[in-house]
């Protein structure tokens, strides 16, 4: 899709605040895209939970998805070159960094040309570890597919609320190998059950996610914005803004004991190398020229036909026998 015919930042991700209450809202709004962020929508929301975390008008943000799903990770279309081995292009727009000529992006082949990025996704700054940094109470309402970004989300928020139908997983465990929250899927999960979900590449319904510690609540579709403005409300109206910044601060100081931000580096340093990594297999899928002129999206179907169906990433795949 070319860039004239992206949303806006402001169109796909739509923030909203109650004084009164002290709850803001954010909403991924891009539903005829799966909810998919491009790099601006991201630094958006990046932005915007830096203007939550410093307003004392908020105490919890709530995040949520229009339409079926909360989303299925970023826009990879627009995202292409990065991900294609075979590119030259620039990434400067990544770094929130104006493309005119004044700086050099490192050229591709290089190991900075890759790794800039995936160690750029470790800084709260940029979108992809908001969350982390975010010393309110925050609150994911997870329904259909939560993948990608959006399960970074979903790893890095206090409460994380589903409905039973949500699947979440990565479909890049299945195209890369990995993705950038591992450190933090592996400690919300647990290390074996985050091993199987990475080894064989399969997504996770939302009871599973429940059953080890991954996820608060899962409820039915129809009663997941209800059971939303449950937690939203209790946790509101607990104790004040200075009080849940220390609670915060608690949790934030357990989580770098466990080596959250080290794992973001460490990740970040992973994905890096993948130039380097050598395909084994006629099947492997990879991201060179020709998977993307046939569509990513065509190949990871492609790809995902050859597990057990319950096994797949998307819900067509997992009806097909």
């Amino acid at each position: 899709m070319a860039e004239a015919d992206r949303p806006t930042p402001e169109e796909i991700v739509v923030y909203e605040k109650d004084k009164a209450t002290k709850i803001a809202t954010i909403t991924l709004n891009r539903p005829d895209a799966l909810n998919a962020p491009t790099i601006a929508a991201r630094l958006r929301f990046a932005d915007l939970v830096n203007r939550a975390n410093i307003d004392d008008d908020v105490k919890v943000l709530v995040i949520r998805g229009e339409g079926k799903h909360l989303g299925s990770g970023a826009d990879l279309p627009e995202q292409a070159d990065m991900l294609n081995p075979d590119s030259d292009i620039s990434l400067l727009n990544e770094f929130r960094i104006p493309d005119d000529g004044s700086v050099t992006y490192p050229p591709s082949g290089s190991y900075r040309f890759l790794q800039g990025i995936t160690n750029l996704y470790a800084n709260s700054d940029f979108g992809c570890r908001s969350l982390q940094s975010f010393k309110k109470i925050s609150i994911l309402e997870c329904k259909g597919y939560v993948y990608g970004w959006h399960f970074y989300l979903a790893g890095d928020a206090d409460i994380v609320v589903a409905s039973d139908e949500a699947l979440f997983g990565h479909a890049a465990f299945r195209y890369v190998g990995w993705g950038p929250r591992m450190w933090t899927w592996a400690e919300m999960m647990g290390p074996r059950k985050f091993a199987e979900m990475l080894f064989t590449g399969r997504p996770f319904t939302a009871r599973e996610m429940y059953e080890c510690n991954f996820v608060n609540s899962v409820v039915p579709r129809d009663k997941l914005e209800e059971e939303t403005a449950k937690y939203a409300h209790a946790c509101s109206i607990t104790r004040p803004n200075d009080t849940v910044v220390v609670q915060k601060t608690f949790m934030e100081l357990y989580k770098q004991y466990r080596g959250e931000y080290f794992g973001s580096l460490l990740t970040g340093f992973v994905e890096g190398i993948k130039p380097i990594m050598t395909d084994d297999s006629a099947s492997d899928l990879g991201l060179g020229a020709e998977t993307f002129g046939g569509g990513l999206n065509n190949a990871v179907k492609d790809n995902d036909s050859r597990f057990p169906p319950d096994w797949r990433l998307s819900y067509g795949g997992r009806n097909k026998p």
